[in-house]
């Protein structure tokens, strides 16, 4: 949960106050998040689960230690590794020698891993669309657009 999504709400008052902006962008990351499971398990990958969506989250696991991901994705090595397990096991990705350093791993996606990566970002475009008939295909553009700068901004602060 971010902090910004915390809101004290008034005991006296019926309604709560107006999300923050971290709620704000929460809301919509999950209704994303949701409709690409639904959207997986439609196109014939009802394996995967909401966990295994972090391993493939931009810019994706190809060619990936699994130190980095796990940074990446803002979970444990343990946790990473189970769900890398997992998804081995599943036929989605494989864990090769890093050839510059026998000492580590690196993720590389299977076909199927890579057939599930492509239905992703079909599915995320179908939002993207869906997002542009309610908003306009200028809002979202400006969204974007926005995203983008708030994604450079921050990238140099964290």
């Amino acid at each position: 949960m971010l902090s910004s999504d915390l809101t004290v709400v008034d005991a006296n008052s019926a309604t709560p106050p107006p999300p923050l902006i971290g709620a704000l962008l929460r809301m919509p990351f999950e209704v994303v998040r949701e409709r690409m499971l639904a959207g997986l398990h439609e196109r014939g990958f009802s394996d995967l689960v909401a966990a295994h969506l972090d391993i493939f989250q931009y810019p994706g696991p190809e060619n990936q230690r699994p130190l980095d991901l796990a940074r990446h994705a803002r979970m444990s090595k343990q946790a990473m590794n189970y769900l890398l397990g997992e998804l081995e096991r599943l036929g989605y990705i494989t864990r090769l020698r890093d050839p510059d350093d026998q000492r580590f791993k690196r993720v590389h996606a299977t076909e199927r891993g890579q057939a599930a990566g492509h239905a992703m970002r079909e599915i995320v475009l179908e939002v993207e669309a869906d997002w542009e008939q309610r908003l306009g295909p200028a809002k979202v553009a400006k969204l974007r657009d926005l995203l983008k700068q708030l994604n450079v901004s921050t990238a140099q602060t964290v």
